[in-house]
Parts: C-alpha cells; structure tokens; sequence
C-alpha cells in the first residue's frame, strides 16, 4: 500500500536566454490544468493524486511538454527553472488578473517577495489526528526538504549568498503558527486567524507544512509541504517525495515519532528550534548546521539526511518504493541545484550563462523521460 501524492509545480515562463516574461493569464486562459499566479510571470499546474510513483512523474513531465508546445505558438518562448527572479524583474509586480481583490491585497502587502517559483508535494492521509502527528514531524524537519531543493541562489542577476533566496524572502503568515496538537486545536487556531485578520481566508497560512483539504480548517485529507523550492527534474523530485512518504509512514506506524512526546523542548522552544534552523538551511542548504529537534544536538544538515536514509530505506523496500528513493544518495553527493550553479559561478560563468544552460537542460531531460519512461507507460 502507497499513500497518494500529488503535486503543485510553479514555473517561470520567458525567453531561452532566461529573461523572464509574464504570459499566465494566456496559458491559464487557453490550456486546462494550467492556473495563474497573482504575478504574471509564472503559472501553475497541478497533478491528480495518485500511488504509482511511475505514473507521478508522467504526470510531472507531459504538462510541461504541453506548455512549451503551446509557448513556441506565442514566440521564442520556453520554461525556466529557480525559484526566483533569478536575472531581474524584482522591482515591478505584473498583475495577472488586475481586478482579483486578493490578487490586490497580496501585491499591496507582499509586493515581489511573493513572486517565486517552488514546488508542493501533497501526501494523502485520511484520519485528521494521524494527518496531524504527521505534519508534527515533518514541519520539525522541514529543514531537510528545503536542503535538498534548494534551487534559488540568485536575484537580480546577483549571487545573494543564500542557496534559497525563495524561503529567505517569502513572507511566513503568520509569522509564528504553533505546532497544532490536535486537528480541534487547528480548528480553533484558523478561526482565531481569521477572525482578528491576520489570514485573509483559509489558503492564507504560509508555512513550511499544512494540513490541507477541501473544506479547511474541518475537513482535511492530506499534508502539504511547501517549503520546497523548484526541482525541475523529475526523478530528484520523486527521491525528495519518496523520502517524505517514508517519514510519513514512520510517524504512521510509531505513533511515539511525534515531536511533541520525543523532544526534549517544549512545543515553544521547539517551534523556536524550527524556525532557526529554516534560516540556517534558507542560506546554507545540505551544508548548514542546525539543531536537531529531539535533543538539540548540532548537526550537519546532510549528514542528518544521511543517517536517517537507511531507516528510509527500509520502509521504502517494505512498501515497494525503494527505486525510487535511491537517486538521494546522489544529490547528497553531487548537491542540489543552488550548490551546482554557485560551483558553475565560482569556475566564472555568469548567472545568465547558468540559467541559459539550465533551461536547455531541463527542456532536454524532460523529453528523454517523456521518450524513455512515459511512452512505455502508454
């Protein structure tokens, strides 16, 4: 048995040179799945939910062909991969839907923090007090997901120094949300939100990890982690959602995984511990140091992500999923995305230089999938 996982993909549209330009509301407009973003420039397809993690990353890659097909029809126009305004553009906001009164309060509040690039991964779980044990643990380790997709060390055509410009700049809403003990606790917290004005509507919870569902806060049937920048490549992105499932199925069976009965600090403290080290990894990434939320010791954010692989592992090759957890092994050696580019950068590229051949590169990989993998599953 495999829990259902879907995902959220938000991506730049522009030129192949990586100057980014806002077309969202003609592909919203024109091509199904595809929904705008209140900024212009990038534009978001969903995946349905399903088990089959060879079916996830058709499901990934054939949007993706549809789009580029239909953005040639509009000019010289391509997907770009980061997570941020990775070559310019942060000092304007580009409507997308001008008269959506949200859309307005986002602009007027956020202006350009908001506009980024990242990717959701959902993860089914039908009971609310289980789906909230889960979303526990993996919000206290949150940091690990962001380490491995960290994809966003540039703005502006600058190196920012941080290897997640995205998380260090997207505005966290509220700006302090407690661990919810209890899915009654999470019902209370939201109305309390919405009632003093702090959330704007239900979707209005910017954090790491939320419980999510069709009728929220009262209703709800999967966790969605959020953290994550974009990962263009398919099977890195099933190795970081195969990580996750494994975790969530840990929590699932051992009930005593849950932070708020195995670590040492109080749900405050431990809320403190959380948020300092998403700033550590928001800069740092797989290198970073942080404190580990059972017993606060420091460690090196990879080799937490390491030692906890075999225990992954094992889950993984108990449920079937294995294959596709093993590709972690390779971004903790080789680095994410960000640590890629910034090594391209200190060998003396240019952060245009960099981008150029990322988007080749992921036009390229997805057409090999698409060729290898997905025709196979026709």
């Amino acid at each position: 048995m495999l829990l259902p996982k879907g995902f959220e993909i938000e991506v730049y549209t522009g030129t192949p040179q990586g100057e980014i330009v806002g077309l969202s509301d003609r592909i919203a407009a024109e091509l199904s799945r595809f929904t705008r973003e209140p900024d212009n420039r990038n534009v978001e397809y969903t995946t349905a939910p399903c088990a089959c993690y060879d079916r996830l990353l058709c499901e990934l890659v054939r949007p993706r062909l549809r789009l580029r097909d239909y953005l040639k029809h509009l000019g010289d126009y391509t997907l770009i991969p980061g997570s941020t305004l990775s070559l310019g553009g942060s000092d304007r906001f580009y409507r997308s839907d001008p008269g959506n009164p949200y859309h307005s309060f986002i602009e007027t509040t956020y202006g350009t923090k908001v506009v980024t690039a990242s990717v959701h991964i959902n993860i089914g779980i039908d009971d609310p007090e289980v789906l909230m044990r889960a979303v526990r643990l993996i919000r206290v380790e949150a940091p690990l997901y962001l380490a491995l997709s960290a994809s966003s060390p540039f703005l502006d055509g600058e190196v920012t120094g941080s290897h997640s410009t995205r998380w260090q700049v997207f505005p966290q809403v509220p700006d302090r949300v407690p661990l919810f003990e209890s899915h009654g606790h999470f019902i209370r917290w939201t109305n309390e939100q919405l009632a003093i004005g702090t959330m704007q509507n239900v979707r209005h919870l910017w954090i790491s990890v939320r419980p999510n569902g069709d009728n929220r806060p009262y209703s709800l049937n999967r966790l969605e982690l959020r953290i994550c920048d974009l990962v263009t490549d398919p099977i890195a992105l099933l190795a970081i959602t195969a990580f996750l499932e494994a975790r969530i199925w840990q929590v699932i069976l051992d009930p005593s995984l849950d932070p708020l009965d195995r670590s040492i600090f109080s749900a405050d403290d431990l809320l403190d511990v959380t948020m300092a080290n998403e700033a550590a990894v928001a800069r740092h990434s797989l290198a970073a140091r942080v404190r580990h939320w059972q017993d606060g010791r420091e460690i090196v954010v990879g080799d937490w992500i390491d030692r906890l692989y075999p225990e992954t592992w094992d889950v993984a090759k108990l449920r079937g999923f294995n294959c596709f957890l093993s590709p972690l092994r390779e971004i903790l050696k080789r680095g994410n995305v960000a640590q890629q580019w910034l090594k391209l950068h200190q060998q003396g590229l240019s952060p245009s230089t960099i981008l150029e051949g990322a988007i080749s590169g992921m036009d390229s990989r997805d057409r090999e999938l698409e060729e290898k993998l997905c025709q196979m599953l026709v």
